[in-house]
This record gives C-alpha cells, structure tokens and sequence, in this order.
C-alpha cells in the first residue's frame, strides 16, 4: 500500500539501451495502479549503440523479466560469447582469450593455477588453456549451454550474448509497453526545477508539453541532460589511466559463420573489436586523438575489416571517468550519463544492470534519504573503480613499445590498488577478488597470464601433494575437457537448431 510519501511518478529522460532496460525492470516490478512511469526519447537523437558486446550477467537480468532465451536471440540478431581474445596486447603476434569460466578445479583448497604453476615448475608445459572449456570451445568455434550434470564441466559453462543494441532497445520497449510504461516522443528543452531545493520537478519538451515526476532517470547519454547540465554533479577524469578518447564505428558484411567470441586487436594508437552477430559484424576502433588523427583511425578500422563496409564510419567523443555524484537530489544518472568505460571488457550494459538493482534496492520515497543517495553513489564509484582497474592492466602490463601510444601505456602510473594486485601476482601467484567485484580471480589471471606477467613461484602448499598424484590429476582433468569438447556442437549448428534470427 502506497503512503503520502511513496514516489508515484517517475521520469526516464532517454531511451537507448539504458532507458529501455530502466523502463523494463520498473514496470515488471514496480507494479501498482498508482505509479507512473514515463520514458521520453527522440527518434530524432541518436543512441550510441556500440555496447553490442555483454558478459553473462545479462542473462539474469533477462530472467528477471522472464524473457524467453531463444526467443531474444532471435529478435535481436544475437549470437553467444564464451569469452574475449586480445590479439596483439602483450607482444605483436601474440593472442590469449580471457574466458568467462574458471580454469581446472581447485584442489586442497588452493585455487588451481597455483598447482599449474607448480607443473610447470616440474617441466610439464601443457598450457593453461587446456583446462578451460571456455577457451577450448571458443578456439573450436562450438557452444552449448549447460547441461544438468553438476559434477561436468558442462554444467557449468558461463555464456553471454553479442546482439544489436538497436534491436535489444526495441525488444524492451515492447516489454516495458506492455506492463504500463508511456513513452513520449520529444526532446527535452528545459529542465524546471524547485527554487528552494533545487530537486527537478518537470522537464518540457520542444512540444511545449511540460511532464512532471517525482524520482527522474537520467538516460541522456554523454549530454548529462539532468545530472550535469541542470545539476552541475560533476565529473572525475580518469583519461591519465585510459588514454583513449575517441571512437570510430562501422558494421560489415558477415563473411563466415560467427565465431562465439569477441575479438580485441591492439593498434598503434588504441585497439580494434570485432562483434560477430547472425547477420553481420560489429567493428570499432577505440583511440587516443592525441596519437593518431580520425582519418588515419577510420583508414584503420575500414583496411581491417573481414567484409565490406555497410555505411560510412562514425566518429564518437568520449573521456573516460564517471560522474562525481551519480544519485543528485532526485535524479539518478544510468549508462553514459553516470560515466564511460571504455567496452574493452565489456562492461557498459552490466553497469546499467548493476545500477537498476541498486535503485531498486535503495528505492527511495520522497524524502530522499541523505543516507541511502551517500551509499549509493559509494557503491557506483566503488563498482567503476574495480571495473577501471581491470581495464588498466590491459594497458599497463604490455611489453610493446613500437608506437609512442604503446610506449605511453607501459610508463604511465597506476592506481596504488592495481600496483597492490599485480605485486601480489608477481611474488607467488595470489590472486584475491574484493568485495564482490565483477571480475573474478580466474579473469586476473586471464589477462596477467595472457600478457605475460609470471610470479616468480608459486603457493608452498601445493608442495603437499605428491608429483605422481598431480601428474595424476592434471592428466585426469585434460581428459575430462577434451571428452566434453566433443560432446559440443558447433556454434552456428546450435543457432541453426535453436534460435536462428529470421
């Protein structure tokens, strides 16, 4: 039962993916006669739509809703994704795929690469990829979702999606309309707020239609339309750590049957992403301007592509970072109006994710408590932090220094709490995950791994177990992967039998 004080009316400024996925979790579970929810959007701004990549967390949020699997894959062109390969980060001609599954299975209680670091040790050199399903299955380009076989590593197989965030938009929208949410057509043109608390009360569109609410949703994108442009929340400029600040984007033609991964080629000035969808593939070229021109950046991408172009490149701004204060007075800020992450991992759309389900586990009534906005906005950074950390390393841990980019990336400094990690890495191989961050440890040790950061030993435990018995198991765990490759079909076979997009 809603009291004088429960929020009735809320306000989504902006649609895109972030809108649409706003939208969708509110009117599946905000369900009441007497709350409003309004989204306005323009057909004539443009989303960004480069976030085509996810990781499996997406898969919860679709769950939540209740969509049906197949049924999204269809309608929004997607395929599946065990993982991502870096190409060209660590060396030139080098390439590692961070997967999303674990790595072997731990033993006595230690996480498993320490016993493979030890193997190595003892001169065995199979290589760390042949004790990830995720890996092994991208390289053979096969894929299966999980099977009810809790003791295989076929139940546990982690997954996302690549998809056309066009489409995923459009899919939510349908959702979020059928449960009572009201989109409005028009651009914003003024933000009215209160004299005394400076809390937004109504925006109006170019319409002259002025549309109230009592909690708003910034989902503007870059502009901040809300949380920067009438609340002056702020911005922290993290460019020091990731010097990229462009973009250039283009699809192209599908020219094979798409791989289950997505691919991320180190360039002279920043680094390349290929999105396979059904149809056809995403390309990107994310860069630093201050290393290379945007003509040479779209020269770069179009010589790179598998296919031919469908349309002119597009350029896009960015500086990575995240607002100073994502929840300001009664206006929460999601997807680029909160900050940027560059996608190298993927990120953005599990940010949007993350961020509704702290909305709606800090739902605030019209009181707004001090308290709550305070945690929320700690939890945000804390979240960007760990996520702008990870990404950090992609850069720092290389041993390139062909361009002056590269050479940029391997002296710059580093946050003191990433410094902390790879020390750790590098004296015996530990590894830790903080406070439930996104990244887990078998994803640290994907990238340190992949690019070629080596502890000089490894954990003293692991000396508990006899050699013949760690042969023993390291040769019983291979067998097991291997058995369970061949039981998995292709990846385009499975879309052709299970959710090929018409």
């Amino acid at each position: 039962m809603l009291t004088d004080a429960s929020i009735r009316k809320i306000v989504i400024v902006g649609g895109g993916t972030a809108g649409w996925m706003a939208a969708s979790a509110f009117g599946k579970l905000l369900v009441h006669p007497d709350i409003e929810i309004c989204l306005i959007e323009s057909e004539a701004i443009g989303t960004v739509g480069v976030g085509e990549a996810t990781i499996p967390h997406i898969r919860y949020f679709n769950q939540l809703l209740g969509l049906q699997e197949d049924d999204f894959v269809r309608r929004t062109n997607a395929t599946f994704k065990l993982g991502i390969e870096f190409v060209d980060w660590g060396k030139l001609g080098e390439s590692y795929i961070h997967p999303f599954g674990a790595y072997g299975v731990d033993m006595e209680g230690l996480r498993f690469h320490q016993f493979w670091l030890r193997h190595k040790a003892l001169g065995r050199h199979h290589s760390l990829d042949d004790y990830n399903l995720q890996v092994m299955a991208a390289k053979a380009g096969k894929f299966q979702r999980p099977v009810p076989e809790p003791n295989s590593p076929l139940g546990q197989i982690e997954y996302a999606f690549h998809f056309d965030s066009n489409l995923y938009a459009k899919y939510l929208r349908a959702f979020a309309e059928n449960r009572g949410v009201v989109r409005k057509e028009g651009k914003v043109v003024s933000v009215d707020q209160n004299a005394e608390t400076g809390f937004v009360e109504s925006v109006t569109l170019e319409s002259g239609e002025k549309i109230e609410g009592e909690l708003f949703i910034d989902c503007s994108g870059f502009r901040g339309l809300l949380i920067e442009q009438a609340l002056e929340s702020g911005y922290e400029d993290w460019s020091r750590y990731l010097p990229c600040n462009s973009a250039v984007t283009v699809q192209c033609e599908r020219v094979a049957d798409p791989i289950p991964y997505t691919r991320s080629t180190a360039r002279p000035a920043g680094w390349q992403w290929r999105i396979p969808l059904q149809s056809r593939t995403g390309n990107g070229y994310v860069y630093s301007r201050d290393h290379i021109s945007d003509d040479e950046a779209a020269a770069t991408l179009l010589q790179g592509l598998d296919g031919d172009a469908l349309g002119e490149p597009r350029i896009l701004r960015f500086i990575g970072g995240i607002r100073k204060q994502s929840w300001n007075k009664n206006v929460i800020a999601l997807g680029l109006a909160a900050g940027f992450m560059e996608p190298l991992e993927s990120t953005s759309i599990h940010l949007i994710q993350t961020a509704i389900a702290r909305i709606m586990t800090l739902f605030p009534d019209r009181h707004f408590n001090a308290a709550d906005i305070d945690h929320y906005n700690s939890r945000t950074l804390l979240e960007f932090e760990q996520v702008r950390d990870f990404l950090i390393l992609h850069y720092k841990a290389t041993e390139r220094d062909d361009t002056p980019f590269w050479q940029y990336c391997r002296d710059m400094d580093i946050p003191d709490t990433l410094r902390e990690r790879i020390a750790l890495y590098e004296e015996n191989g530990r590894l830790y995950r903080h406070d439930n961050e996104l990244f887990g440890e078998h994803s640290w040790l994907a990238v340190m791994h992949g690019q070629n950061l080596a502890p000089e030993r490894y954990h003293p435990l692991t000396e508990m177990m006899p050699e013949a018995e760690l042969d023993k198991r390291m040769d019983d765990i291979r067998r097991v992967w291997k058995n369970c490759l061949d039981r998995m079909p292709g990846h385009q076979e499975f879309i052709d039998r299970n959710c090929k997009a018409q």
